[in-house]
């Protein structure tokens, strides 16, 4: 990060501000928002990242958005910016460092979130689950597990088959274990919990909501500065990468008024604001939906299926800070819109059709109707250009690092490895 004199475009209007243009979330957000006319000054941890290659901003400025950097940089920006600008965070440790220097920031930019206390609370999985255990809101079998003695009672309680994972990852779990291990039975929970527990200080075990990608819902939304929806939109999933436990590949608009209406309480029990996303999933066995996790203040790699659907999300919330009139299209119309990132849905595919799970004409009538695309953009194309050429041309796919605990004995699989 280096000094910079910044010459604005536009200094009649107000700024959003994009923390992370380096992710297609990024990318998608500077997309939707320059479509309504508003500058956008975007912030990159890596400006070569394929998504940076986008023409749609009027600067993208360098920072580590994992660290205080980008704070040090915006604190840089604000006093050459004409008016109060919109900050748009893409994600969680941006949003965490945002809640945590917001007195530091607010002299220069709107901050749609709500109190730390409750950024902490649906950041941190310990105390999320452990508040929808208290409060009554419907969560997986579910035990933070301290020590042998905790795993051994979770083991005699639980429903098998469970999944087993840190609520926090810690450096060393990523260093040494996948992100999820999947466990069939009590023995093998056991066995693995010996072999990871010192790798963080607190595991978490849930059961298994048995189920498909396609059984994954959620609600994308934003809640206004008293706590009122004032855009909502509900999705679910048809195919996600890795498979299982990735992140979304192909997702639809759907009608789900169960998932709305528990999201909506929760939220607002809690007095939220800003742009939130919650994810459930229901259990094919009893048809009962569970939720899974939330986000909070930031759009999502779907927020932007909203847009497909006719529902102005990102919009919606940089009206409500600069004091502009609500845009009219907030309510969801159930067009049947899609949105899809091609490269990880042909990577999903290919994999459910290894496994017999997925025909070639299956594949092609789930690609018909409205769709939003993650990176291709007809007017806006080297992002994806970028992104097939490191992909499959570069190699720059992360590879599984050698050497994690891959526990390949009979009962326990790691999710990931499952997936490819």
């Amino acid at each position: 990060m280096s000094d910079f004199n910044l010459k604005l475009k536009h200094p009649d209007k107000a700024y959003a501000i994009v923390i992370g243009q380096d992710s297609f979330t990024g990318l998608q957000t500077s997309r939707i928002l320059a479509r309504r006319k508003v500058p956008v000054i975007a912030i990159a941890g890596k400006p070569d990242h394929p998504c940076c290659k986008t023409r749609v901003c009027e600067r993208i400025l360098s920072a580590n958005i994992g660290t205080e950097e980008f704070i040090q940089l915006l604190e840089q920006l604000g006093p050459q910016l004409t008016r109060k600008a919109v900050l748009y965070p893409c994600s969680d440790m941006s949003v965490f460092l945002i809640s945590e220097n917001r007195e530091r920031l607010n002299k220069w930019y709107h901050i749609a979130l709500p109190e730390k206390s409750v950024v902490e609370l649906l950041m941190n999985k310990y105390q999320f689950y452990s508040f929808c255990q208290q409060e009554g809101f419907p969560i997986p079998g579910t035990f933070f597990l301290h020590s042998r003695s905790d795993a051994e009672k979770a083991a005699a309680r639980l429903n098998f088959p469970c999944i087993l994972k840190p609520p926090m990852k810690t450096p060393l779990w990523e260093k040494n274990a996948e992100k999820v291990y999947k466990v069939e039975n009590a023995e093998a929970f056991l066995k693995l919990y010996q072999q990871v527990c010192q790798w963080a200080d607190i595991l978490m075990i849930q059961e298994w909501i048995e189920g498909g990608d396609d059984s994954l819902y959620s609600l994308n939304c934003y809640f206004s500065k008293d706590s009122q929806p004032l855009a909502t939109f509900i999705a679910k999933k048809i195919r996600q990468w890795p498979i299982e436990t990735g992140v979304s590949a192909l997702g639809v608009e759907c009608r789900n008024d169960e998932v709305l209406e528990a999201s909506v309480r929760l939220f607002k029990h809690v007095n939220y604001q800003g742009l939130g996303y919650m994810e459930m999933k229901r259990d094919t066995r009893t048809g009962k939906h569970y939720m899974i996790e939330p986000n909070i203040g930031r759009p999502t790699g779907r927020s932007a299926i909203s847009e497909a659907g006719g529902v102005e999300l990102l919009y919606t919330k940089y009206c409500e800070m600069t004091g502009l009139p609500l845009p009219e299209k907030r309510v969801q119309t159930y067009q049947g819109a899609k949105w899809i990132y091609l490269r990880r849905d042909l990577q999903a595919a290919y994999a459910y059709w290894k496994r017999g799970d997925l025909t070639f004409r299956e594949w092609l009538k789930s690609m018909r109707g409205k769709k939003y695309y993650a990176l291709f953009s007809w007017t806006d194309p080297m992002p994806f250009i970028e992104d097939i050429l490191v992909t499959f041309w570069k190699k720059g796919v992360k590879k599984e690092e050698r050497g994690k605990v891959q526990v390949g004995e009979s009962g326990t699989v790691p999710m990931e490895k499952k997936a490819g």
